[in-house]
């Protein structure tokens, strides 16, 4: 559902639902667990709900994560880096006079 309302338009509950193959029921289920995690916006015309998805909740967790992945990277980098220390360490100590291997 989020994926069809990305292109920044406003969609009714029937056309959202439609390709998903799910009822009207079960679709406004759907969108009322969106709605509360205001990731979409509904307002009903007549008997139109029509659905718009608001992504700057998305965009705020996009960039916690970010920080997260940043650091994520840099300590994986240091733990590469140290794996490769050891490697290195281990072939000089293996090609070492007196070695029996």
């Amino acid at each position: 559902m989020l994926r069809r309302l990305a292109d920044d338009r406003e969609l009714n509950l029937s056309d959202l639902a439609a390709p998903l193959e799910m009822t009207f029921p079960a679709a406004s289920k759907h969108v009322r667990v969106l709605e509360r995690a205001n990731l979409v916006q509904r307002r009903v015309v007549g008997r139109s709900h029509l659905c718009r998805l608001d992504a700057k909740p998305l965009k705020e967790v996009a960039d916690w994560t970010e920080t997260y992945r940043r650091a994520w990277e840099r300590s994986l980098g240091l733990l590469d880096d140290l794996l490769e220390d050891l490697k290195r360490a281990e072939a000089t100590t293996d090609e070492g006079p007196g070695n029996n291997k």
